[in-house]
């Protein structure tokens, strides 16, 4: 079944064509969502709500776009959306959940039931440095890198899914990869591991 006629048969409430919408492009949001909100569970909650408003708002659907381009538009827009709704509870259950996760470890490493303890930590707290440093990025930067590391958009299909110019996408990116520079180069110059 092509987009074109899933999207046809979801104007009429075809919940079969639904079905083949999900089942075609539930990787490319939740990864979408994931890219953004670096938290699995809340990636796949986000991805549902943004099957829920295509299912809502299909009539609305331009023809001139493409689907992909219309999902990516959806899931970045709700994923953003989460982030703006939740930044103070995330930032306490993110905490509290790391220091839970570090504890964890720090019990595998006196108690040795991980084969490299060491380098599991490290590799967690780079990954924690990476995550903090790419969500202290301005919004549009972020969501401009996210999409091109992350999904591996063209600068074309980030200009589709962000409504810029080519040429916007790539000063983004060019200021994002500046301020993730700056910020773990001050990071790594302080030790922050």
């Amino acid at each position: 079944m092509s987009d074109f006629e899933i999207i046809e048969q979801l104007k009429q409430g075809n919940e079969q064509a639904f079905r083949k919408l999900v089942e075609t492009y539930q990787k490319l949001v939740v990864n979408t969502c994931y890219g953004l909100l670096h938290n699995r569970e809340d990636a796949e909650d986000v991805a549902q709500d943004v099957f829920i408003e295509v299912y809502r708002s299909v009539e609305n659907f331009r023809a001139d776009a493409k689907l992909s381009t219309w999902l990516y538009r959806i899931a970045v827009n709700r994923s953003l959306n989460h982030i703006r709704d939740n930044k103070k509870h995330r930032w306490f259950s993110s905490f509290e959940s790391d220091v839970k996760a570090e504890n964890k470890k720090l019990l595998q490493v006196e108690s040795g039931k991980s084969d490299q303890p060491e380098f599991e930590l490290e590799n967690k707290q780079r990954a924690n440095i990476l995550n903090e440093a790419i969500n202290g990025l301005p919004e549009n930067q972020k969501v401009a890198f996210s999409l091109s590391k992350y999904e591996d958009l063209s600068y074309q299909e980030i200009a589709d899914v962000m409504e810029l110019s080519v040429s916007s996408v790539e000063s983004l990116l060019f200021r994002a990869k500046k301020n993730l520079q700056k910020k773990l180069y001050t990071c790594y110059k302080k030790k922050c591991m």
